[in-house]
């Protein structure tokens, strides 16, 4: 397995391009949006001048990286040789979907093809494919090139010899891979999101502030960053869109995502990438100043 197309050059699809690029791999980046393709190779370029910076990696290193990606504007010409697929979209549905009946059409029938979500069913995503036994979930974490762990999601009919290939690639990333089964949620969200949630639910009932709830949680618990400013860092939309993918499929009412939460997103108020959360992003992406209406 050499050549990999990544589908979506926002801030997994590229952290993914990136991620294989680096140890060698031909990446094809794909989206139907210039303007995302350029934001995803400046942002590439620009985490590998950080890392030249930290010494981990040379000159000749992001060099090398960088001419392994070739950007597409269209699907079709992207995937004609890839081995493997790996689609990074927006978590949506319906989005979601329609890609992969794209890759059923364009695609051999014995390339891979994976789903970065976070959340979707690796099993519907699959109804829709032609083979559906080469459907598997490569849930990578942010920010991918730093992170160790992809999440390996079998759908129903996802076969062994997939999830074997899928393992081992992840261990050429330098990765640690964990299976887990097509649930919603799968390991990971479904254990976050709910207490991402229940901090949201707790600024909400004046329980505490947004500062006092991530420094108990900090320092209480060893968090590395508080859950309000992790809500932030992963983007209030897609925190409401997982908790909604969670209690659709579980019709439990402990993944109703919170109103305050609701209420954000339809204001716009989605975190660091619309500059204010639960932070105040305008002058430092550090998470050092509350939001003004929760000061």
């Amino acid at each position: 397995m050499k050549n990999i197309a990544v589908i979506g050059a926002g801030t997994m699809g590229n952290g993914i391009a990136h991620t294989f690029a680096q140890k060698g791999f031909t990446v094809c980046l794909i989206d139907i949006s210039e303007k995302s393709i350029e934001r995803g190779m400046n942002t590439i370029v620009s985490n590998l001048d950080r890392m030249i910076a930290k010494g981990s990696i040379t000159e000749a290193d992001k060099k090398a990286t960088i001419e392994n990606i070739i950007t597409y504007t269209d699907v079709k010409d992207g995937v004609v040789n890839a081995d493997l697929v790996v689609e990074a979209a927006t978590e949506n549905i319906n989005l979601k979907l329609n890609i992969f009946k794209e890759l059923s059409a364009v695609c051999k029938e014995n390339v891979i093809l994976a789903s970065n979500t976070s959340s979707i069913s690796i099993t519907q995503i699959a109804s829709v494919v032609t083979n559906p036994e080469r459907v598997i979930g490569m849930h990578f974490m942010n920010p991918v090139p730093i992170m160790k762990l992809v999440e390996i999601i079998r759908g129903y009919n996802t076969s062994d010899e997939v999830t074997k290939t899928i393992m081992d690639l992840s261990i050429k990333l330098g990765k640690t891979p964990t299976e887990v089964n097509d649930y919603p949620g799968f390991v990971a969200n479904r254990i976050l999101m709910p207490m991402i949630n229940e901090s949201i639910e707790t600024l909400y009932n004046g329980v505490a502030g947004v500062q006092e709830i991530d420094t108990v949680m900090k320092l209480g618990m060893a968090h590395p960053m508080g859950p309000l400013q992790l809500a932030d860092f992963i983007g209030l939309d897609v925190c409401l869109s997982i908790l909604n993918v969670m209690y659709d499929g579980f019709k439990n009412p402990k993944y109703a995502p919170c109103p305050l939460l609701v209420n954000m997103v339809m204001a716009g108020k989605l975190g660091v990438k619309s500059g204010e959360g639960f932070y105040d992003y305008s002058e430092s992406k550090k998470a050092e100043k509350v939001a003004k209406m929760f000061s």
